[in-house]
């Protein structure tokens, strides 16, 4: 039996392309959703036109600047939604206690800790934040365990693990699993000459073939660091070593992962790419509810193909694949440089090529400590930002100058 009444939703980030995409799914199911509260980093405009459109309770941003500007806005329409700013309203709206379900769709470092404060508190949790994970997995899912959390994966990857294995899946050697097959298009770089991609820009490494995403996501989708990050994300989610996980290129990002059991059989999760999907899927779970998304016609899509990833031409998905089989702030490490590299590259500081060049020099120069708390983890976050942009000036002083990146977060 399911209630009637309609459940509040918190989206975190809700002018990215997740939020975005969460929105339109429930704006479809008025009767089930109630849109609770809305955040952004500094899509003024976006956000309060969002507001307009749903009413929520609360409207956040990051700084007091752009609260005081949506506040303006909100106001000459007559709209009674609070403006909030800063983190720990981030964190305060995430755990609320009239908060049913929260979309984690903020990009980065900066949504680990509102995520973990929705965790913290028992919600539903939307895992969009793969960041969360890669930085703090042991002690988010030591959270998640602690507090009775639920949390459903929305990255399309993802999700289709969780479709394909038994619910629930406590470990794999348990369910019968052999391997879990993660898929990657291989984005908009696949086949380009390997001479070629010192010099590819920011406007081709943000046109995927397939998705609509943030730059900064198309980027690592460019680099397929974004599958490294969901490499290290699937560990946490599934209970799995490294050695279970087998990333699979597949150009039509038709099928959305696979899971192969030790029977022989093989279980995959297709659909058009959209990630509507997901998140119906797992705003829903365990009831199925119309996303908006067309269905699959395979007759017309005619082929799949499937390939092993070069990774000579895709050397961040090593590095990941280290950073896990390392442990301890490796991947906070990988995740945290990765931001710095990947924000001057669309600045136009760092070559294509350089992004992996940066990461690895990072990673070989940065200690790897235990992460027992919260503030470790920000600390090796913090260090390992600093020493990123100690070695983008070593190698690009001249064109750096004073400018140290900045991570895109919201």
């Amino acid at each position: 039996m399911y209630s009637t009444t309609p459940q509040p939703v918190c989206v975190l980030g809700s002018t990215g392309s997740i939020g975005v995409s969460t929105l339109d799914v429930l704006a479809r199911h008025p009767q089930k959703y109630s849109v609770f509260a809305l955040t952004a980093r500094d899509r003024v405009d976006e956000l309060a036109q969002q507001c307009r459109r749903f009413s929520p309770r609360y409207a956040v941003v990051l700084d007091q600047e752009k609260a005081a500007q949506l506040r303006q806005a909100l106001q000459a329409d007559n709209l009674t939604t609070e403006v909030l700013w800063g983190i720990e309203a981030l964190c305060r709206v995430a755990a609320d206690d009239e908060v049913a379900v929260v979309m984690a769709a903020i990009v980065g470092a900066a949504g680990l800790k509102p995520t973990l404060a929705a965790v913290h508190a028992g919600k539903k949790v939307l895992l969009a934040n793969k960041e969360s994970l890669v930085m703090a997995g042991p002690l988010f899912m030591a959270a998640l365990a602690e507090s009775g959390a639920q949390l459903l994966p929305i990255d399309s990857e993802h999700n289709a693990i969780f479709q394909c294995l038994p619910y629930p899946c406590e470990s794999l050697d348990g369910s019968g699993v052999e391997r879990i097959l993660l898929t990657g298009s291989g984005g908009p770089f696949r086949t380009t000459d390997l001479a070629a991609l010192d010099s590819v820009t920011p406007e081709q490494a943000c046109k995927h073939p397939n998705w609509s995403m943030g730059r900064k996501i198309s980027v690592d989708s460019a680099t397929m660091m974004n599958k490294g990050l969901e490499f290290i994300e699937a560990c946490y989610l599934f209970h799995a070593t490294p050695a279970d996980i087998q990333v699979v290129v597949h150009p039509q990002s038709i099928v959305h992962s696979m899971v192969q059991y030790r029977d022989g059989s093989l279980l995959a999760q297709m659909g058009n790419p959209d990630m509507r999907t997901p998140i119906a899927h797992a705003l829903a779970f365990p009831e199925r509810i119309d996303s908006g998304v067309a269905a699959l016609d395979l007759i017309a899509q005619g082929r799949l193909d499937f390939e092993a990833p070069d990774e000579s031409r895709f050397p961040c998905l090593r590095l990941a694949r280290e950073a896990m089989e390392v442990g301890g702030s490796a991947p906070t490490t990988l995740n945290a440089a990765n931001e710095v590299a990947v924000d001057a590259f669309l600045s136009g500081i760092l070559p294509f090529t350089g992004i992996a060049r940066l990461i690895e020099k990072v990673m070989k120069t940065t200690e790897v400590v235990e992460l027992t708390g919260l503030d470790a983890v920000e600390l090796a976050d913090q260090s390992a930002r600093e020493r990123a942009v100690e070695v983008l000036e070593e190698l690009y002083g001249a064109r750096t100058g004073a400018a140290r990146p900045q991570t895109r977060s919201m």
